[in-house]
């Protein structure tokens, strides 16, 4: 039977039968983000029944910091204090800090040790505030991030609400370029297709957390040996999220569009280069299943829309599909398939709307740029990264 049918209509059968599957394989892992929760809101009303320690990770951020510690000081209880965690930086930064803490008595600028070896810098300033830390929860906050007024009253309703131990939020992006808005969509989808959508039930190896807005009980993190889990990942948040959850707590990824916005990134460049060296996850999950996940977003992300081009113009031109010993339904089937995993991806432009607050025609046109991402992720995916957010690593072994 086999040696009846041309081989090249044995690849192109193959390859839409792993569309095909991957393409079921995405649709259930997207599928409970019909019923995912609204964007949280924030809380303007304070509440004196808990205490949230807010930790704030520094290096040469004199530049980006002003709007996070003004949106931090608007916070009333209950927000404790506001650690910010510096790691020598020579910008200003540690004066800038000091400025708004004669502002707000709360916050605290702290000074870590030396990096130890096997740590990532961001991972280690974060331990640093866990053990200055008071509250009943820690909330870590990027410094590019831009608070809402009522984001930790906010934070902190939606974990009690859905009875989290640990949970993150998903920001509004900001301040992007039209270029940027043409690749990043692409880039964050991969994630999407990856994790599932925010807001939904996930299981612990697919959890996805955002470390711009992490929200976890100190008595749970202090039980499981603090951020150590996670000292070597450049994905720290989710390694740290996904350890906690197979540990049995009860772990959540939430819409925090309402209550944070991020310009994380000065340009596409820079988007293209730091983001690209964490996305992929791979300090966060076995490599069998990155690998894996980088294989679907080939087939069903970055895929499709060629392969429609390519298909088309054999229809149009009234070319044979590709040889005349090639069956039709083959064609069909391809036809088919590429065509429900593109209409799934124009949706997911739809879905992930309000996570911008500027979006124009290149947002919408962003699955342009799919091939580019799926690019960028396979080659995350193969390297180990040696530098981050200014610092240099001879050799960080994460472990998965």
């Amino acid at each position: 039977m086999i040696d009846a049918i041309p081989w090249t209509s044995l690849g192109w059968a193959m390859l839409c039968a792993a569309q095909a599957l991957c393409l079921l394989v995405l649709v259930t892992r997207l599928a409970p983000g019909r019923s995912r929760r609204p964007p949280v809101p924030p809380r303007l009303a304070p509440r004196d029944d808990t205490t949230v320690s807010v930790v704030v990770a520094t290096l040469n951020e004199a530049h980006r910091i002003g709007p996070c510690l003004e949106g931090l000081i608007q916070q009333p209880a209950p927000l404790l204090e506001v650690l910010v965690v510096d790691s020598r930086s020579r910008d200003g930064t540690p004066e800038l800090v000091e400025t708004y803490a004669q502002r707000d008595p709360r916050i605290r600028l702290i000074t870590d040790e030396p990096l130890p070896a096997g740590w990532v810098g961001k991972v280690w300033a974060l331990e640093t505030g866990l053990h200055a830390a008071r509250g009943a929860w820690m909330l870590g906050i990027d410094a590019d991030t831009v608070p809402a007024a009522g984001l930790v009253g906010g934070v902190i309703d939606a974990a009690e609400a859905g009875q989290f131990d640990v949970v993150s939020f998903a920001p509004r992006f900001r301040g992007q370029t039209a270029a940027e808005r043409l690749v990043q969509p692409a880039m964050l989808v991969t994630l999407v297709y990856r994790t599932g959508a925010a807001g939904a039930e996930q299981q612990p190896d697919r959890v996805l957390a955002n470390g711009q807005c992490f929200l976890v009980r100190r008595s749970l993190l202090e039980q499981h040996g603090g951020y150590a889990v996670a000292r070597a990942s450049f994905s720290d948040d989710v390694t740290l999220a996904r350890h906690l959850a197979a540990k049995g707590a009860r772990v959540g990824f939430l819409d925090g569009s309402h209550i944070i916005e991020v310009r994380a990134y000065a340009t596409l460049r820079e988007m293209w280069r730091e983001w690209g060296r964490s996305f992929d996850l791979k300090d966060s999950a076995s490599r069998i299943q990155g690998w894996l996940d980088v294989a679907l977003v080939w087939l069903v992300q970055a895929l499709p829309f060629p392969l429609l081009v390519l298909l088309g113009a054999f229809f149009w031109s009234g070319a044979s599909w590709p040889t005349d010993r090639q069956p039709q339904w083959l064609f069909i089937a391809l036809m088919v398939v590429n065509s429900l995993a593109f209409l799934l991806r124009v949706s997911m432009l739809w879905a992930l709307r309000g996570s911008y607050r500027h979006r124009g025609v290149t947002y919408w046109m962003s699955w342009l740029s799919d091939a580019a991402a799926a690019w960028r992720l396979t080659m995350s995916m193969a390297r180990t990264p040696r530098s981050w957010r200014g610092r240099r690593y001879a050799s960080v072994s994460a472990p998965a």
